[in-house]
């Protein structure tokens, strides 16, 4: 969340003034095939949510049906607060996007949550290959009308295709298709089951050195299963391939790893907090950064600073806005109110 609410702006400011061209190539999507830092934002997202889910769902442990009322008030409470994300209290439906960034995290929540409800590991596991398998298969057989199998190009895929035939309104991020459509939805909840199988793995009555190797063993598995993948199916996060999927799970799992040692094992908690401040109210600042300017704020409160800081200015206008985002969500913090569904 630090980094959708103004941490990319600041690093693509500080490459530009600095002239890092690096930074600034990781801060922004690949157009088609490829990975960078920004591609594995969104999916890390969704893994934590699988991650979380062993864990608020263990006291049903035993009556799963119990848990449904919670499930579907949560998925269709996200489903809604995306569809007003996308434009739906305008009433244009013909510009509306229907999918997005948080129909996607309840349609893999709400499959995900019912897997861990029914399924052991192993059972989430085989679940998560299969629906990774069987994507893989259905783009390698089976054709877009007018185009070859296989052809994983932005106009030619067949998750382009369906998106073009069954959704209505705009689409993003491509002209083809919708990067949150549907038949690539059935990727994401293998995304959310890998997390879920990480939160099992956490939750285990093991010693805390060997949950911290196992997350490191399975991080570098991941990464090497998805590169020797990609020249079979490509690295398209558009199309959140097969491949793209373990990539993003192995940089998941490392980066689980790396702070479950630094939080959870050394104990150093201190220095989370301006970051537990953001995740606490993700919601909140997710919808309400689409409805209040933060940049104007910014540009009107600190631009004579930055006027001073000359090439800098950039740098400072984007550190003002990401300031700004940030005392709104401490003085909720503050106040104990939290959007939450």
């Amino acid at each position: 969340m630090f980094w959708i609410t103004g941490g990319d702006d600041i690093c693509r400011a500080l490459a530009v003034w600095l002239g890092w061209t690096w930074l600034g190539h990781h801060m922004e999507h690949r157009p088609w095939e490829g990975f960078v830092f920004y591609d594995l934002i969104f999916p890390l997202f969704v893994f934590i949510v699988g991650i979380v889910l062993p864990m608020s769902l263990k006291k049903y442990e035993g009556r799963p049906s119990a848990a449904y009322p919670r499930i579907l008030r949560r998925f269709v409470l996200l489903l809604l607060l995306g569809w007003i994300h996308g434009g739906l209290l305008q009433l244009d439906f013909a510009q509306m996007r229907w999918p997005g960034v948080l129909q996607r995290i309840a349609i893999s929540y709400l499959f995900t949550a019912i897997a861990v409800q029914h399924l052991k590991a192993r059972g989430q596991a085989i679940l998560a290959t299969a629906l990774l398998l069987g994507y893989w298969a259905l783009l390698a057989f089976v054709p877009a009308p007018g185009f070859r199998a296989y052809d994983l190009s932005p106009e030619g895929n067949l998750v382009g295709y369906l998106d073009r035939l069954l959704i209505p309104g705009k689409f993003c991020c491509y002209p083809f298709g919708d990067n949150e459509g549907l038949l690539s939805n059935i990727p994401a909840i293998a995304t959310c089951l890998f997390g879920a199988l990480t939160g099992w793995w956490l939750t285990q009555p093991r010693p805390v050195m060997r949950k911290f190797q196992g997350l490191v063993l399975a991080g570098v598995a991941s990464l090497i299963i998805g590169v020797a993948w990609a020249p079979l199916f490509p690295i398209i996060k558009n199309l959140w391939t097969s491949s793209y999927v373990m990539i993003a799970a192995g940089w998941s799992l490392l980066l689980v790893a790396a702070f479950y040692f630094v939080i959870d094992i050394s104990g150093k908690t201190r220095w989370a907090f301006p970051f537990v401040v953001i995740g606490v109210n993700a919601l909140t600042i997710y919808v309400l950064q689409e409805f209040v300017s933060f940049p104007e704020m910014a540009k009107y409160l600190f631009g004579g600073v930055a006027m001073l800081t000359g090439a800098a200015a950039a740098v400072v206008l984007a550190v003002g806005a990401t300031a700004l985002r940030w005392l709104l969500l401490r003085y909720l913090y503050r106040n104990g109110t939290f959007l939450r569904v």
